[in-house]
């Protein structure tokens, strides 16, 4: 397949995903969804929790430093992931521990950098949005079951075995 043209050279859409474990009976768990039907990327396909960095998620709250050429935010990826976790899936989660981070230009040209976090779940009923159709808490064995969006069987593993370590 040809890598789609980017519609812009140097902007990009960033986003977060959160690989969401617990541990049931000595066995992790981890959390996947379902994307709908609708979603212009990946329809149908399973996933993690995620989704894009907005403005919003910084230009209210209080700037971390602020000088007379602009304010400046830190950490707004970790809490982009926390409102995208909350929004998907309705569920509280630690902090998230940055696991990888990757490129891709989506096929409408739209470049994208996802910054993938692990992250221990704290509570709450998965409640999902209207962008997923299905959930489900399942081991790292258990993800070769699963139609994935490429590379998030491999993230799944890979948080395993830190977890493990």
């Amino acid at each position: 397949m040809a890598t789609p043209t980017p519609v812009h050279n140097e902007l990009h859409r960033i986003a977060t995903t959160g690989i969401i474990w617990k541990e049931e009976g000595g066995t992790k768990k981890y959390l996947i969804t379902k994307r709908a039907p609708h979603k212009k990327v990946w329809p149908n396909k399973w996933t993690v929790p995620g989704g894009g960095l907005e403005v919003s998620d910084y230009i209210n709250a209080d700037a971390s430093h602020q000088n007379t050429e602009s304010p400046q935010w830190y950490n707004v990826l970790a809490s982009t992931l926390k409102r995208e976790i909350a929004e998907e899936v309705g569920v509280d989660v630690e902090e998230g521990i940055l696991l990888q981070h990757l490129a891709f230009i989506r096929p409408d040209g739209i470049a994208v950098l996802v910054f993938s976090f692990y992250c221990k779940y704290v509570g709450g009923e998965v409640k999902l949005d209207e962008d997923a159709t299905e959930f489900a808490w399942i081991t790292a064995d258990e993800a070769k079951d699963y139609d994935f969006i490429q590379g998030i069987d491999e993230e799944i593993r890979i948080t395993e075995n830190k977890l493990n370590a």
